[in-house]
């Protein structure tokens, strides 16, 4: 059975709402350099995705623990959008993923926008409340079982991309919930100053 690309497109952040993953260290980053960091599902076991696929989850515990030990050397590099290729593309990355782990059946996830033409486009678009969805990129064959597709063992995963359409529903991937608040506060400040300013000269 011939192996071809295998994408799948995950909305992060379950009900667009993320939880605040970030160490000490990353929220000072956030808060000292302007890092943008970005978390939520990645990918999920056992069940039947938005492409009609199912993952088995032995399949999946065995590749992302090899994608942990490519984190680990910061090598875990992603593009903006979703190119037909099996190899990433360095001239068009946009984010390294830090960080993963599992949440029963769903992988966790959380990147970090670096500072690369493809990233400061997707730290704007994160920093201007754009939801984004995030596409696993892999090499494997499929079969039909009981009116499925499953996965096969020979899978391999490449990578994880930013996408603007993902497949699985109300899992945005979001800022995380510190630095959400904060262009929150910085955007009702500036819209509250010209509110104010406006009634003044109405009244």
């Amino acid at each position: 059975m011939s192996k071809y690309l295998l994408r799948e497109y995950y909305e992060l952040c379950e009900g667009g709402v993320c939880q605040d993953f970030l160490t000490e260290g990353e929220k000072r980053m956030v808060n000292e350099q302007g890092a943008v960091f970005l978390t939520g599902v990645i990918q999920a076991a056992d069940q039947k995705n938005g492409n009609g696929r199912i993952y088995p989850k032995l399949i999946l515990e065995r590749e992302v623990e090899n994608y942990k030990k490519i984190i680990n050397e910061n090598r875990a590099l992603g593009e903006l959008d979703h190119p037909d290729d099996s190899v990433v593309n360095l001239r068009n990355v946009s984010h390294m993923i830090t960080d993963c782990w599992w949440e029963g059946n769903q992988v966790m996830g959380k990147l970090k926008a670096l500072d690369t033409p493809s990233g400061n486009i997707l730290k704007s678009l994160a920093q201007s409340g754009v939801s984004l969805g995030i596409s696993s990129r892999g090499m494997g064959s499929v079969q039909e079982a009981n009116g499925n597709t499953i996965v096969e063992d020979d899978f391999q995963l490449i990578c994880f991309d930013i996408v603007s359409e993902p497949s699985t529903t109300n899992a945005y991937l979001n800022l995380s919930e510190n630095r959400q608040r904060e262009i929150q506060d910085e955007i009702w400040t500036k819209a509250d100053r010209i509110n104010r300013a406006l009634n003044n000269i109405l009244m």
